[in-house]
């Protein structure tokens, strides 16, 4: 399923968060948005998702706009999973992924035995299947973040939209989790704070800056040591192989120089004389 951002921009107030972006997204794509913090990227996929009226552009599925689109059909074809995402009612692990049904019910069709196998079915995809009677509020980050997870996939989206996704998680299930996403027949679109998981996952890269869409293609092209520092500030050297992936080591920062290393001196003698 298309998804495409036609000049979309959002301000607060006087400040513009998101400045004109248009990208568009294939069907089946896994396309990673990265960025510095406060570049624009939640705000970014909270328009993607329909959750947020851009200030002006707009967002098309399949050529039509998602404000033509009724919030029950568009959450039957766009789940999204937000970095802050939580529930305050008192729910067991497995009624919080079952909320993900919620679109495909009604009068005439209540719960189901299939509703109850897809729900069976997303927590045991993000390992969370022994854990079904728990409470929520007993649940650690990263348990409630897989069940996110699970109940976003229990949506049967066509587009799953994920707003750092391994946020609280250990790297086995980092590593896990975005396998997992990649092997959906899905379209994909995720903000990652990791670039060597962007490398490893994405099939094409987004780079927000500012507000703005700076560069946007195949990781390998677009994860350059000068674009890492220039958006980044980081130092880094950029490998890749002959598959056309790439994996960025990076730099401590540059001993500091000049001015800045004799005030650092003069803290250290500060301290030692204290001491």
């Amino acid at each position: 399923m298309r998804l495409a951002a036609h000049d979309l921009t959002w301000r607060a107030g006087r400040r513009t968060i998101v400045d004109r972006v248009s990208l568009e997204v294939e069907p089946g794509e896994f396309l990673g948005l990265v960025g510095p913090n406060g570049s624009g990227k939640t705000s970014l996929l909270a328009m993607l998702a329909g959750l947020r009226p851009p200030t002006s552009g707009k967002v098309m599925l399949e050529g039509t706009p998602l404000a033509r689109i009724s919030r029950r059909d568009l959450a039957r074809r766009i789940a999204l999973v937000e970095q802050q995402a939580e529930t305050g009612e008192r729910l067991t692990a497995r009624q919080a992924v079952e909320l993900g049904r919620t679109p495909h019910l009604s009068a005439l069709s209540p719960w189901s035995r299939r509703d109850g196998a897809i729900v069976d079915e997303t927590m045991a995809a993000v390992g969370m299947s022994a854990f079904s009677t728990r409470s929520w509020q007993t649940l650690s980050g990263g348990e409630r973040q897989r069940l996110h997870i699970a109940r976003a996939l229990a949506q049967e989206p066509r587009i799953l939209i994920l707003d750092e996704p391994t946020n609280h998680l250990d790297i086995e299930h980092q590593i896990g989790l975005l396998d997992l996403v990649r092997a959906q027949d899905l379209t994909v679109i995720a903000a990652l704070h990791d670039l060597n998981h962007a490398a490893m996952f994405c099939d094409r890269v987004a780079v927000m800056q500012a507000g703005s869409l700076v560069a946007l293609g195949r990781p390998a092209e677009i994860l350059t040591s000068r674009r890492l520092a220039e958006v980044f500030k980081v130092r880094a050297d950029v490998e890749t192989d002959a598959a056309g992936g790439c994996f960025i080591r990076y730099a401590r920062p540059a001993a500091p120089s000049g001015r800045a290393t004799v005030e650092a001196a003069a803290r250290a003698e500060a301290v030692r004389d204290v001491l």
